[in-house]
């Protein structure tokens, strides 16, 4: 930490013999800046980190099984069924995927992994390895 300037502590980064580096925030070891895991005590580092707890946060429903049913059955609400969002899926099967326009941006909101079930985790694994 020779050389170290006050903002740098504060950042958490610093110059280095000509490279970038960061401090894990685990054990303190100096590490490269583009380091997802620390090389020293094995634990993963911010973004990684933050990318694992979105998929540990994921809804257990299959993002395919949802997307399958929002393609063949949209209109008719099954796919909110699927998630656990029966009122808007009543609400879906009264009013023909409200005209069409409510399952047209269903269908896309699953595709691009934005669709959240009931309890409001997102559906982000394709299949389930069981």
């Amino acid at each position: 930490m020779d050389g170290e300037t006050p903002e740098d502590a504060v950042n958490g980064s610093s110059e280095v013999q000509g490279g970038t580096v960061k401090y894990c925030e685990h054990c303190g070891a100096a590490i490269d800046r583009r380091a997802v895991i620390c090389p020293k005590c094995g634990v993963p580092l911010e973004a990684f980190g933050r990318w694992m707890q979105r998929r540990a946060e994921a809804s257990p429903k299959s993002r395919l099984a949802a997307l399958l049913m929002a393609w063949f059955f949209g209109i008719l609400g099954i796919h909110r069924f699927y998630v656990g969002k029966t009122g808007t899926g009543v609400l879906w099967l009264l009013t023909l995927g409200v005209m069409g326009i409510g399952a047209l941006v269903d269908l896309i909101m699953i595709a691009a992994g934005s669709f959240r079930d009931s309890q409001g985790r997102p559906l982000l694994v394709w299949l389930h390895e069981e």
